[in-house]
């Protein structure tokens, strides 16, 4: 495709950066009134009745019908169910400070993900800048003073599968764009994490015998307001455009832009929470959006040499005709 045609692939990918830096500042909020199994349980419980109306409607329509829907339940699994699970428990042994600077390197797991099952070849200049985005992530942390303590095992393992589970499902998607529209593939996602999350839930509430608590959260306005931007717009909206997205991006260039989230929540942090916004904080920033703009822009993948060369031949050929 040629970079005019890119314009809203890549607007989306900026949005999607700029949503899941907020969600942050919305994830915060939810804890102070329920726990984060219970915040899972509403969030996708919003986001799936609310795709649900217009499915039901007749606006959005799905199709599934001979299509391999057991590479969707197993994309589910990556994401939403493997990348959550993974994180809260992760969280429970790691600090959050720990879990930002591992994310950091999901755009390196899921440029080698996508080289071995995808055949994506980015050149030395893309794989310089994918690092040069991570590395102005973790120059932010390490300047906060954060660092990785080598006796949280556990959590640091943990939450090092969550890279590997959103690098699966970034490649997974990316091949099941092919056969799925973006919606078939949000709704099916959607609808485990459902599924998942509220059985999990409701069956450790009777457990501890508090199925009556459950509930209690959404007397808060405060709360309904973080779940619906949770729930809608970070899971919803972002999963629509992620798969759009890698219909029409390879996943090693979609995934350089996770990393511009972090600029958006230290901005978020300074609007809203206050938050003190040092030199370091825009060294990091810069290194971040050069990484992102590198590895977009500097040298083509194989498989858009491959798009190109396909796209000339059937040029010639309706010139021929």
């Amino acid at each position: 495709m040629s970079h005019k045609d890119m314009r809203l692939p890549y607007l989306l990918a900026v949005l999607n950066a700029v949503i899941i830096g907020l969600s942050f500042l919305f994830a915060k909020l939810v804890l102070d009134y329920a726990s984060p199994l219970d915040t899972l349980a509403f969030r996708f419980a919003a986001s799936f009745l609310v795709m649900t109306v217009p499915v039901a409607f007749g606006w959005v329509k799905l199709s599934y019908h001979g299509k391999p829907l057991g590479k969707v339940l197993l994309l589910a699994t990556m994401y939403p169910l493997g990348f959550f699970t993974l994180q809260a428990f992760g969280l429970k042994h790691a600090s959050s400070a720990e879990g930002g600077i591992l994310y950091a390197f999901t755009p390196v797991v899921t440029m080698i993900i996508a080289s071995l099952f995808l055949k994506e070849t980015t050149t030395l200049l893309q794989k310089l800048s994918i690092f040069l985005s991570v590395f102005g992530v973790v120059f932010i942390f390490i300047m906060k003073g954060s660092s990785i303590d080598l006796s949280n095992l556990m959590g640091i393992s943990l939450l090092l599968l969550t890279c590997v589970a959103f690098a699966g499902y970034t490649v997974l998607a990316r091949t099941l764009s092919k056969q799925f529209r973006p919606a078939e593939i949000t709704y099916l996602m959607l609808g485990v994490g459902f599924v998942f999350f509220q059985a999990v839930t409701l069956t450790d509430h009777a457990a501890a015998g508090t199925l009556h608590r459950y509930f209690a959260p959404l007397t808060s306005g405060t709360f309904l307001l973080s779940i619906l931007f949770l729930g809608v717009v970070s899971s919803l909206v972002t999963a629509l455009t992620s798969n759009y997205i890698l219909s029409k991006m390879e996943a090693s260039r979609m995934s350089a832009f996770t990393n511009l989230s972090t600029i958006v929540s230290i901005a978020a942090g300074a609007i809203f929470l206050g938050e003190e916004v040092t030199v370091y904080h825009l060294i990091g920033s810069v290194l971040i959006i050069a990484g992102v703009v590198g590895a977009n822009r500097l040298g083509r993948t194989r498989a858009q040499e491959v798009g190109l060369d396909i796209g000339r031949a059937d040029a010639d050929a309706h010139k021929s005709v």
